[in-house]
């Protein structure tokens, strides 16, 4: 409920009284849970980049290098269907002008690029470029494109096929 209300409003838009109402629940118990809106909103906010990281950690398995990569940008690619997620992930972003929220914002998204490097071993730049891929995806998801056809939308929809980031490396990208 809250997840929502902050997907859609963000930090500053949400409204505590309407997220207690879809709650069932006082606002005057919201605050003495968490004791601010920017409070809860850091803890939804938080708990969808690990949501979105754990799934990633669970889509690889035992699986390392390329082949961790692979699955983990499928499973990425399928968690993009939860759109108050995705918008949540990206209010984030957009309230990083709030120090506290850019270092919790900070501290998921170096979380995020642990995993995937713990995971797959491979270096910084394929990391690199598979996150990039990763918030294109987000902001195309964000847009809705798979409702639109035009040419743009469809590039942005295609499907990465395994083996993509083979030829990126730090080797070929000095």
């Amino acid at each position: 409920m809250a997840a929502d209300e902050f997907a859609n409003g963000g930090l500053h838009g949400a409204s505590t009284e309407s997220i207690a109402r879809r709650a069932g629940i006082t606002q005057a118990y919201i605050f003495r849970i968490f004791g601010t809106k920017k409070a809860l909103f850091l803890e939804v906010m938080t708990a969808s980049f690990e949501r979105l990281t754990e799934g990633m950690r669970e889509a690889a398995g035992d699986a390392t290098g390329q082949d961790a990569l692979a699955l983990m940008g499928a499973r990425y690619n399928d968690m993009l269907t939860d759109r108050s997620a995705l918008l949540l992930q990206l209010q984030g972003f957009a309230a990083c002008g709030d120090p506290e929220v850019r270092d919790a914002v900070r501290n998921s998204f170096g979380r995020m690029w642990k995993t995937v490097a713990d995971i797959t071993g491979l270096d910084a730049v394929t990391i690199k470029a598979f996150l990039a891929f990763g918030m294109l995806l987000n902001n195309a998801a964000a847009l809705q494109v798979s409702e639109l056809e035009e040419p743009w939308s469809e590039g942005v929809r295609t499907r990465i096929q395994s083996g993509l980031f083979d030829h990126i490396t730090s080797e070929t990208n000095r």
